[in-house]
C-alpha cells in the first residue's frame, strides 16, 4: 500500500496520504484548509542526518551565534526589569527587534508605543489579544522568497485516507 505525499502552499505543509492501491491520479483536498494539493515525488527512505549547513539555506540572513547573544544580554537586562514599569519591558522588547533585525509586526509595534506611554500592559492586552496572537515575529524569516520559504515545510504526522 504506498503513501502518497502532497504539499500544500497556502498553510506551507506537506500531509501523507496512505491509498490501498497505487493511485497516481488522486488528487485529493488539504486536510487543513481544503486548497489544492501538489503531489510531491518521495524518497521510499532516508537514512542519516542531514547535511551540515543544509538548514541554513532556509533562513540564509540567519546567524545563530548573534541571536544566542543578543538573547543572552536581554535576559541579563530583564533580571533587573521593574515588572510594575511597562516602559522598561517596552524598551526591552524595542532593544531585541533593533538587535535582532526582526520587525515585531504592526500590532506589537502598537502595543510597545502604548507600553512606551505608559498604559496598563493587561488594558492593552485585553484589547489587542487577538492581534497579538495571530502576529508572528519571526514570520519575517518565513516570507516568501522569490516564489520559496525560508523554512522547510512543518510535516503533518498524521496519515489520511487517500
Amino acid at each position: 500500500m504506498p503513501i502518497y505525499e502532497f504539499y500544500c502552499k497556502h498553510c506551507h505543509m506537506i500531509f501523507n496520504f496512505l491509498s490501498r492501491r497505487v493511485n497516481t491520479a488522486a488528487q485529493p483536498p488539504c486536510p487543513r484548509c481544503q486548497g489544492q494539493l501538489q503531489r510531491k515525488i518521495s524518497a521510499f527512505a532516508t537514512i542519516g542526518k542531514a547535511k551540515k549547513g543544509e538548514e541554513e539555506d532556509f533562513i540564509p540572513d540567519f546567524d545563530e551565534t548573534k541571536m544566542e547573544r543578543v538573547l543572552a544580554g536581554l535576559a541579563q537586562e530583564a533580571t533587573n526589569l521593574n515588572e510594575d514599569d511597562p516602559r522598561q519591558m517596552a524598551q526591552l522588547m524595542r532593544k531585541f527587534s533593533q538587535q535582532t533585525g526582526l520587525s515585531l509586526g504592526a500590532g506589537m509595534e502598537e502595543a510597545i508605543s502604548r507600553m512606551e506611554a505608559g498604559e496598563d500592559p493587561d488594558k492593552i492586552e485585553a484589547e489587542m489579544g487577538e492581534v497579538l496572537e495571530n502576529e508572528d515575529p519571526f514570520a519575517a524569516m518565513r516570507r516568501k522568497i522569490r516564489g520559496g520559504y525560508r523554512t522547510p515545510p512543518v510535516e503533518d504526522d498524521t496519515l489520511y485516507e487517500l
